[in-house]
């Protein structure tokens, strides 16, 4: 077991929210090793294709992950852990709202002199250029 993988206790619970595997196909790799595997490359950020041979095939798990992703398993999985934890007590909710606020100058964020608006629609037709408006004035 390589470091971030599930150990037996965590793939116990993960397990039984899993859906039933599809029927047919190549002989299926361990939905054990995939899904560390689609932990791994969501944990460092790497390129799919990066994926260490331990996990299988990089497009094993991309596919696996891809239509988990389509179909909300993950999203129910999140939801039902979520439920067990704060059926436990483990969870405190907690409110933390962190914000920047940067502010600029009024000239940063395109305002005119006299407080008239800007024209942002482009010119020219879709199979043309694009052109602004403004740069009709700084050609000359």
């Amino acid at each position: 077991m390589a470091r971030g993988d599930l150990t037996n206790a965590e793939w116990e619970v993960l397990a039984g929210l899993l859906p039933p595997a599809k029927p047919g196909g190549r002989p299926p790799r361990s939905r054990r090793q995939v899904i560390d595997g689609i932990r791994w490359r969501v944990r460092t950020g790497a390129p799919w294709r990066d994926l260490p041979e331990r996990y299988g095939p990089w497009e094993t798990a991309y596919a696996l992950f891809r239509d988990w992703q389509r179909d909300g398993t993950w999203a129910r999985i999140v939801s039902d852990l979520q439920s067990r934890a704060q059926a436990r007590g483990l969870i405190t909710w907690d409110v933390s709202v962190d914000s920047t606020v940067v502010r600029a100058h009024q000239h940063a964020g395109g305002a005119r002199k006299g407080g008239r608006i800007r024209n942002n629609r482009r010119e020219g037709s879709p199979q043309s250029p694009t052109t602004t408006v403004w740069d009709g004035h700084a050609a000359g």
